[in-house]
């Protein structure tokens, strides 16, 4: 699973590099994602791997902290990259004749500047609150990797701070994504509802069915994971649920841009 995700977000990036036609903002924010997602799966699941071979389960501290750090800012980048290519879709819909002139190389470049921008600052912000916690030399995780919710919950320290940050940052950098998108395309819908033509409505919705699936995936997984996790104590339970999202929606990603975009296929084949 690890290498198909690999190769397949490896092979949507050099598709779209390679074929000029796909030098489009919603190509160039594809990219983008296809190369987050590498990054994201590759924090958690070698070292895994590399686990599961030698028959050991440890991590030194410090590798623990960068894990978290890592795991944090890829998974925000995710979230704020699916709501960038909502506002993509929601700008190609409803204001057609502008796109060309709103979506330009400068503003696309900012978005993505700024989400990687917000990601790093709250990965930064979390561990360094992490490190203010006090744990005991011999720690078992009840995880497959370094999540920022079972330390905080492991820590014998004051932890007060920690969650408060903790459900914050979750609420405002998932919740507001997340109302951007509904939003985009909440006048997404209205706008192709108001299109005459059967064809044309079928023609816009294609060009979002994508990327709506790609958001669904995420958000559900998300939200399943936590919901689940609040609602059980069972921690080897809780571990499976999140190879949801850190293996499976990174894995399905490529797929689900690619079986449905014929751009994609033709750039894969002249790639080939």
């Amino acid at each position: 699973m690890y290498l198909i995700t690999v190769f397949g977000n490896l092979l949507i990036i050099l598709a779209i590099g390679s074929d000029s036609h796909l030098h489009t903002p919603m190509y160039f924010f594809l990219s983008n994602l296809s190369f987050v997602d590498i990054c994201f799966i590759s924090t958690t699941i070698p070292k895994m791997l590399w686990n599961i071979q030698t028959q050991r389960k440890d991590i030194s501290y410090k590798g623990c902290i960068v894990q978290m750090y890592f795991f944090l800012l890829f998974a925000g980048l995710d979230d704020f990259l699916l709501t960038v290519m909502a506002y993509d879709r929601f700008v190609a819909i409803c204001h057609p004749l502008h796109y060309t002139v709103i979506m330009n190389p400068q503003l696309c470049g900012i978005l993505v500047l700024v989400s990687w921008i917000i990601s790093v600052l709250d990965s930064l912000l979390q561990s360094l609150m992490t490190l203010r916690l006090s744990f005991c030399r011999q720690l078992n995780i009840p995880h497959y990797f370094c999540e920022l919710k079972q330390l905080i919950q492991l820590a014998y320290s004051d932890k007060h701070l920690n969650n408060m940050m903790m459900n914050f940052a979750a609420g405002l950098l998932g919740g507001v994504p997340l109302a951007g998108i509904i939003y985009s395309y909440y006048k997404i819908v209205t706008s192709i509802c108001g299109i005459s033509s059967r064809q044309g409505k079928c023609k816009a919705f294609s060009t979002c069915v994508s990327h709506l699936s790609v958001v669904s995936l995420f958000y559900c997984t998300c939200l399943g994971v936590y919901l689940h996790s609040a609602g059980t104590h069972n921690s080897h339970s809780t571990a499976v649920t999140s190879v949801m999202y850190t293996v499976v929606t990174p894995m399905l990603n490529p797929f689900i841009y690619s079986l449905r975009n014929k751009d994609i296929k033709r750039a894969l084949q002249a790639f080939f």
